[in-house]
């Protein structure tokens, strides 16, 4: 009977289903290795193959399986039902759940394995020479990367030559040309660049949909990709990080490098110094310069053809001068004075010149205007050039008599092959360099330019490979594979240690440090809650009461009061003030028992008037508010404080105020006491000098105005010479004697110990 006829006589069956339907499905998608595997030849829960010299079976028509599948149970290999069907069943299960493993194992090792979509973008010539070999490489290794190149900046303009066409002649497609420069040439087209190419690049990169970028260098083009990239979640991986020059590349450089998110440098210094702005050591790779990959393989081509090309069929080898001078942008005044001198020495030099056109950075309009002026686009000894391709730059620099400018292909490629460099200015000063490179920091003559040429032109240096050993490519790709994408793309920085920070409360926070100040005046006592900033948050004003027993009493309990306003007022109070204070480098004196600068307490007489200290003589018993409220009421008692114009109403109390008064209408006993009192402070605060010797003294109060005088002619009269100059100023604070109290608590409860 044919397997058609079974199947018919199946699907008639009365039996019923006793498996799942799926597993009809199963066995129609595996075939006859399903099969196999049922009947017993697997292990380890694995299906195994057929032996070659044994076909496999045909497979059931999708007919009879989907049948099958509606309206009966899957056929059992071997007939029969019982014991055997339910080890089938298990041997089933056992199978798919196998293979669901390695179906997840599968799907994970493609994932894994997927190509790394890397996005090259370059914006100048320069910049290109250290990005092409990195994009020969990943070209060269398509089953690991897709290569992406975005080209912007000076490539697309006709003045700096339309460098873009030597991309397309090394055979990368360009996806995509961005013109992204303003011209101007000055520093308002360099900031309206970057803007251009923020609002163009988002669009790009939502398009390209990059898992990488790199970014080379330090030129405003490339913090415009940077700061893209990390804002829409792209890795950036930042070529030539942790380098130092000497201008404003240097800040561009370091804010691209707080951007990326891993780095290639060039040398054991760069490596420290991104190490040292807390960069993660994982993720920076030590490789060396991409383009000594092909600086080291290029000396020995043939060079002259190349020569007489760029400079004339007259032209040997180590007999003519490459100049490549570009603006300084924190100086371009001066920097395009140098490269006028620049031009002077080498007319003077009279050797055959081949210069480069600076770059496009702000004042390399102007730079043009002088290369113009001086008529070095048709003078015989020079040759003037927008562009020249890397592999041809290579040979004219290498077989130069001398490079002369302030590129920085001078500092770092050309040392490679020996050639003698002048250095001009600060353009590069930071930069590590061979012994082949001569620096002309202050190049402000005509004739210290061409002292350099005649000491460097013609000599050969020993080549130096400080910047690369011709493998930094490898080393990249290498890294470039081993990036995990499965690794959050927040960096991380790593800080030094630091003490840990004290956990705070949420309340803590929102509350407002404050402290209780007290003043203790001849007439009124006041208390205020002052915040951090010195805001009286709150004053409370009574009249002083006239025993010690009762001010004190009634000073505790102002301090009470305003403790429980604070609260509500959500003031966080730290402590309470009284006094006066000396501040010594910028710090208040508090003294080892926190009762350091009591002022008022020196003794100016061994003879004078109680104090309320328990001594007597001390400044407080002659000069404070206290004290002279306690001379008015005994001129008072005794008839000898008024005079004509003045009158005290029966209900208030005789003050410092009303002798103050007396003193300004004449009073010749009010102003003696005041004199007296201004005495007093005045030998005290010459015993201060003479002990601290400040360079200001400040009096503070309603008192202090009347006292300055006095205070001054004491100093003149009884301090010694050198300390008479020191000055003597009245607070011009508002609240002075309550916001120095305040000062003494705050200062000291908020010190920061280091």
């Amino acid at each position: 009977m044919t397997g058609r006829m079974e199947g018919e006589r199946n699907c008639t069956s009365d039996a019923k289903p006793k498996q799942p339907a799926r597993w009809a499905f199963g066995f129609q998608a595996l075939g006859w290795q399903a099969e196999e595997w049922l009947r017993g030849g697997h292990s380890s829960g694995q299906p195994t193959a057929m032996p070659r010299s044994r076909k496999a079976p045909p497979r059931p028509g999708p007919a009879s399986w989907h049948s099958q599948s509606r309206k009966s149970s899957p056929v059992r290999p071997g007939g029969g039902s019982g014991g055997a069907g339910g080890a089938v069943d298990r041997r089933l299960e056992l199978y798919f759940e196998n293979l669901s493993k390695r179906k997840t194992q599968i799907m994970e090792k493609k994932e894994n394995n997927r190509k790394l979509r890397v996005c090259v973008a370059t914006c100048n010539r320069a910049d290109y020479s250290k990005l092409a070999p990195i994009m020969f490489g990943i070209k060269m290794e398509p089953e690991f990367f897709e290569l992406d190149v975005v080209v912007l900046g000076s490539h697309l303009i006709d003045d700096y030559g339309n460098t873009y066409r030597m991309i397309e002649q090394d055979d990368f497609d360009i996806n995509t040309r961005l013109h992204t420069i303003v011209r101007g040439e000055d520093e308002a087209a360099m900031v309206e660049s970057v803007g251009l190419a923020l609002v163009k690049l988002p669009d790009v990169l939502n398009r390209l949909k990059p898992d990488i970028m790199i970014v080379h260098g330090d030129r405003f083009d490339a913090l415009a990709l940077a700061t893209s990239a990390a804002l829409m979640n792209i890795r950036i991986l930042h070529i030539e990080g942790g380098e130092v020059s000497g201008t404003i590349d240097d800040s561009i450089r370091h804010a691209i490098t707080k951007l990326a998110h891993y780095h290639v440098c060039c040398t054991r210094s760069a490596e420290q110094h991104l190490i040292s702005m807390c960069e993660d050591h994982d993720r920076i790779l030590l490789a060396g310069c991409p383009s000594y990959d092909k600086l080291l393989s290029a000396k020995n081509k043939d060079y002259m053809s190349i020569i007489r090309m760029w400079l004339g069929d007259d032209v040997k080898s180590k007999d003519y001068i490459v100049a490549l001078q570009h603006p300084v942008t924190t100086d371009i005044k001066h920097s395009i004075k140098m490269f006028e001198l620049t031009l002077d020495a080498l007319i003077s030099f009279n050797k055959r010149t081949l210069v480069l056109f600076p770059n496009i950075d702000a004042g390399s309009k102007e730079m043009v205007r002088v290369m113009r002026k001086k008529g070095i686009e048709h003078h015989p000894n020079f040759r003037a050039v927008k562009h020249v391709p890397f592999d041809q730059f290579i040979q004219l620099v290498a077989h130069a008599g001398c490079m002369i400018g302030n590129s920085s292909c001078g500092v770092r490629e050309v040392g490679a092959f020996g050639t003698p460099v002048i250095n001009l200015g600060t353009r590069q000063i930071g930069r590590e360099t061979g012994e082949n490179v001569l620096h002309v920091r202050d190049a402000d003559t005509q004739d210290k330019i061409l002292q350099a040429l005649h000491l460097q032109f013609g000599k050969q240096y020993p080549c130096s490979k400080i910047y690369g050993d011709g493998n930094a490519v490898p080393r990249i790709l290498k890294f470039l594979k081993s990036i995990d994408l499965q690794e959050p793309l927040q960096k991380k920085f790593c800080f030094p240690p630091v003490k840990d920070n004290i956990s705070q409360d949420i309340d803590h926070i929102l509350e407002t440090l404050s402290a209780l100040a007290v003043d203790l005046g001849g007439t009124n006592l006041r208390v205020a809650i002052v915040s951090m900033k010195g805001e009286i948050v709150k004053k409370y004003t009574q009249f002083n009461p006239k025993t010690y027993e009762e001010r004190i009493n009634l000073i505790l309990q102002m301090c009470v009061e305003a403790a429980a306003e604070a609260v509500k007022l959500n003031c966080r109070i730290l402590g309470v003030g009284i006094g006066g204070g000396i501040i010594h480098q910028h710090e208040l004196i508090h003294g080892s028992s926190f009762c350091a600068a009591e002022l008022g307490h020196i003794v100016v007489s061994l003879d004078g008037p109680d104090c309320s200290c328990g001594s007597h003589g001390c400044i407080e018993a002659y000069a404070s508010g206290m004290a002279l409220q306690r001379e008015a009421k005994k001129l008072h008692d005794e008839d000898q404080l008024l005079v004509e114009g003045m009158s005290v109403p029966k209900d208030e109390a005789v003050g410092a105020l009303h002798l103050i008064q007396a003193a300004k209408l004449g009073n010749a006993k009010a102003q003696s006491i005041l004199r007296t009192a201004g005495t007093a402070l005045g030998l005290g605060v010459v015993n201060i000098l003479h002990t601290m010797n400040p360079s200001l003294v400040i009096l503070s109060g309603v008192l202090a105005s009347h006292y300055i005088h006095t205070v001054k002619d004491v100093i003149r009269q009884q301090a010694l010479s050198s300390v008479q100059d020191v000055d003597v100023v009245v607070s011009d604070l508002v609240e002075p004697a309550l916001l120095g109290a305040a000062s003494m608590v705050l200062d000291y409860t908020t010190r920061r110990i280091y």
